[in-house]
């Protein structure tokens, strides 16, 4: 779970990066953190699993 945590909030700080460096208003903002941030969570969530799984 943490690593699925993780990757939502640097997700979320990536993407909001992301939209600002394209002068993206704060709507473009908000959907590109939401984006990347469910992305980079579902990687993490993937990654927990993979490595639960090998452990036990």
């Amino acid at each position: 779970m943490p690593l699925a945590l993780t990757g939502l909030a640097l997700g979320a700080l990536l993407g909001a990066f992301v939209a600002w460096r394209r002068k993206g208003k704060i709507t473009d903002i908000l959907q590109y953190a939401a984006g990347y941030g469910i992305f980079f969570a579902l990687i993490g969530m993937i990654a927990a699993i993979t490595i639960f799984r090998m452990a036990g």
